[in-house]
């Protein structure tokens, strides 16, 4: 049986397509890779996004770069990925310093409606402390937002 020219350039194509398409979309959907080089996970840094019932949504994720001195914190879904959903990450950094005083902290966050992923936010962070949280909440009359993070200061820099 011959088969059509077109049809082995057609099924060559789209294997092609799926194979170069997969690696990239993957890293792209790392911390590190959405934050970028010398970006790397920091203790504590992981913390799922759930409902108040306990049903996750995602992970929210800070990370540092030594090199650059910042954090960055990024919110990836793992429910409605690849659907436009509401999705947040925010990053609040206070210098070491003066976390114990009145002096307000400085605030970065990203949201908006997202297939896949919040952020990058980064800022720098040498000797400062750092709070992150990350939120997805779903499409439709579903009020459960998954909410996650640390809100105490932590990873205080040197």
């Amino acid at each position: 049986m011959r088969v059509p020219r077109k049809a082995i350039l057609f099924t060559t194509a789209l294997c092609l397509s799926g194979v170069l398409a997969t690696p990239a979309n993957a890293a792209a959907q790392s911390p590190e890779g959405i934050c970028g080089a010398g970006f790397g996970r920091v203790t504590g840094g992981t913390k799922a996004v759930t409902t108040p019932s306990g049903r996750r949504y995602g992970t929210v994720y800070l990370l540092y770069n030594s090199r650059t001195q910042q954090n960055c914190v990024v919110t990836i879904k793992s429910s409605f990925t690849g659907t436009k959903t509401p999705v947040s990450a925010e990053l609040t950094v206070m210098p070491k310093a003066i976390k114990d005083t009145k002096q307000s902290p400085t605030v970065r966050r990203d949201s908006g409606n997202f297939k896949y992923y919040a952020g990058p936010v980064k800022y720098w962070a040498k000797q400062a402390c750092v709070k992150f949280w990350g939120t997805i909440k779903p499409l439709g009359h579903d009020p459960a937002v998954a909410r996650g993070g640390r809100q105490s200061w932590g990873n205080c820099g040197g």
